[in-house]
Formats: C-alpha cells, sequence, structure tokens
C-alpha cells in the first residue's frame, strides 16, 4: 500500500521519459511553479488522449471513501464527458467547468496514492481486441459510462465507488486501446448497476413499508 506521506520523487511510478498517463499525470504534478492546476490546463496536455484521460482523472478520486458530495462536484463533469464519447464529440468542456482548478499540492497527493496502481495496469496493458476500443463500440462505452456517471451523480448510498471504479476501467481500456480491459470494465459496470438497482429498491422497499406502519397507527 503506498505511503502518503511519501514525495513524488519516493514513489513507485513510472520514469517521466514514458509517455504513458501515469508519466503524464507525475509530470503535471512535479511542477514546482504552478500553484494551481486548472481543467482546462488537464484538458490540452493530454492532448488526444485528453477525454478517457479526464474519465479516469475524475473517477479515480470515488474509487476511495470521500466526503458527502465530493462524488456530486466530481460527477458533473463525468456526465458530460460521459455524453461527448456516446455522440463522438471531440472533448470540450464549458468554462464553468473548465474554469474550475485545485492546489497542485492536493493532485500531487493523489497521483502518489494512485500512481504505483496506475503503472501496475499499464503494464498489463497493450492494444488487443482494438474493435471494442473505437467506434462504434466506443460510443457504447459512452454510453455506459454516462449511465455511470448519474448513478455516481446522484445521493445513492454505495452509488459512487463500484461505478468509478467501472469508469476507470474503462477510461484505461479506452486509452491504452485494450478491448479485454473494456470487457472487464463493462463486466464491473453490469455488477455496480446490479448492486446499485439492489441498493435502491431496498430503501424504496423499507420507505413503503414504514409509511404503510405509519398510515395503519
Amino acid at each position: 500500500m503506498p505511503d502518503p506521506s511519501r514525495s513524488l520523487a519516493e514513489a513507485d511510478v513510472p520514469s517521466q521519459d514514458d509517455h504513458r498517463l501515469s508519466a503524464t499525470l507525475l509530470r503535471i504534478a512535479s511542477e514546482p511553479d504552478r500553484e494551481r492546476i486548472f481543467i482546462r490546463d488537464l484538458l490540452r496536455e493530454l492532448d488526444h488522449r485528453a477525454l478517457a484521460a479526464l474519465l479516469f482523472i475524475f473517477a479515480v478520486p470515488n474509487t476511495i471513501p470521500v466526503p458527502p458530495g465530493v462524488s456530486g462536484v466530481l460527477g458533473a463533469p463525468l456526465i458530460f464527458l460521459g455524453a461527448q464519447l456516446m455522440l463522438g464529440r471531440s472533448p470540450w468542456l464549458p468554462r464553468i467547468i473548465a474554469d474550475r482548478s485545485f492546489a497542485r499540492t492536493d493532485f500531487e497527493k493523489v497521483v502518489i496514492k494512485v500512481g504505483p496502481w496506475l503503472g501496475k495496469a499499464e503494464k498489463l496493458m497493450r492494444p488487443r481486441l482494438e474493435i471494442l476500443a473505437r467506434p462504434p463500440a466506443e460510443y457504447l462505452v459512452g454510453a455506459m459510462v454516462l449511465l455511470l456517471a448519474i448513478i455516481l451523480f446522484l445521493p445513492i448510498p454505495l452509488g459512487n465507488m463500484l461505478p468509478a471504479i467501472a469508469i476507470s476501467i474503462l477510461a484505461l481500456g479506452l486509452i491504452e486501446r485494450d478491448g479485454i480491459w473494456i470487457l472487464v470494465g463493462t463486466l464491473t459496470a453490469i455488477v455496480s448497476v446490479i448492486i446499485v438497482s439492489g441498493v435502491v429498491a431496498a430503501f424504496a422497499y423499507a420507505a413503503w413499508l414504514a409509511t404503510a406502519a405509519i398510515f395503519s397507527l
């Protein structure tokens, strides 16, 4: 398990000479002259991988327990990006989202925690079954991401972690053109939707029982 107190220099992440997402995030996080990181800067620096990479960046913080309300803040951009992926649009964000920023030190902490796991995942990925990572299959992945993002955005118990894991896996599959990971992400998405639906149904049933009990008094 990575130690959050470690510096970027000590973090077990890939070399900056690597062109993979982990190395790009490391480079952005290690620029000391940058106090804040704007979403528009990420969109520009991630270049052709921007859409899938931003999906990963917004989803991965939700794979761990976060304070109430965080999933709503991070879920809004995911909904927008998921819709773009589904429609085959180029990555673009409105100013109200693109002008948002966060402290570089906070971004650094996330990279230190996620970097080692992302680096290990990248070593396992390679282009295969690429038909699943390209249109028109890519549009179906976008539709799945959109559904998962809506679930993540809503205040549903257990409704953020599982969808976020599925989105993260799907995003990495798209970045590396790895259809196997897209299949794994799809299976994870199906399981997460089933579990979240069960939670919603259980709460609805409990609410119905409570209402029936009150009115029967």
